[in-house]
């Protein structure tokens, strides 16, 4: 099995356009495609914050769904999505505004078109992919050994959000357990969701979200090589965006 296994687009559409080009991928069909057995992965958050959200859907929807050529699980920012598209009630803000008001911007037809699509895509996803017999989960915030092979709400909550222990840090985000670093599992896991500057490796882990939508870099991971290529992003640098690990 050789994948490419992407971090969180966030909407960074020219970004992941110029990623696959330079890991050998052709847009020739309009979507990304390899000349040989390589298909690519994604990690989740595909949509908000960035300029062109609803486009890395309809990519995503087409390589993952119509031509099975990917594999793709949900962030927490598609699970949110798939709320608002639900019709369930959301708060429109941290990104989700930025996805909402491409949406609004489209026609009927086209809204109902790309809701579905998304609404397709997120409902036939894992919570997490269990790839190359056992060797490789692909996990959004990750996923502690014990969870793996299963399937409930608290390995819903970890793989979505992280290891969050309940309270919050003066910016309203969730405080997290940095449970990589005690991850001793024989899987390769391979997540996002919290930007680093650089890809963060231990204890056979890999951070690949280097914070493109935050002006940082859109990263891949190539399996089973473990080689990181990436692009630099178009967007403005945020530093206070990034966490750094002790």
């Amino acid at each position: 099995m050789k994948l490419d296994i992407i971090g969180d687009i966030h909407g960074c559409f020219n970004e992941f356009v110029h990623l696959t080009k330079k890991l050998g991928y052709d847009w020739s069909e309009g979507v990304p495609l390899h000349k040989s057995d390589r298909k690519l992965a994604f990690v989740g958050d595909l949509t908000d914050r960035g300029p062109e959200s609803l486009r890395v859907v309809e990519t995503v929807w087409e390589l993952a769904l119509k031509r099975k050529l990917s594999f793709y699980v949900p962030g927490n920012h598609c699970n949110k999505l798939y709320r608002f598209f639900l019709g369930n009630k959301v708060q429109i803000t941290h990104g989700l505004e930025t996805t909402v008001a491409e949406y609004n911007s489209l026609s009927s037809l086209e809204q109902k078109n790309i809701r579905k699509k998304f609404i397709d895509l997120y409902e036939n996803a894992p919570l997490y992919q269990v790839l190359d017999n056992g060797k490789l989960v692909i996990a959004h915030a990750g996923i502690r050994e014990d969870l793996i092979g299963k399937n409930n709400s608290k390995v819903k909550t970890f793989v979505l959000y992280g290891d969050i222990t309940g309270q919050t840090n003066p910016d309203g985000t969730p405080v997290r357990r940095d449970w990589a670093k005690s991850y001793n599992g024989k899987a390769y896991i391979v997540y996002g969701h919290t930007p680093v500057k650089e890809v963060r490796v231990i204890n056979k882990t890999y951070n690949i979200d280097t914070g493109a939508v935050f002006g940082g870099k859109l990263s891949a991971l190539r399996y089973p090589e473990m080689e990181i290529v990436s692009v630099p992003s178009s967007m403005p640098y945020i530093a206070e965006k990034f966490r750094s690990f002790n």
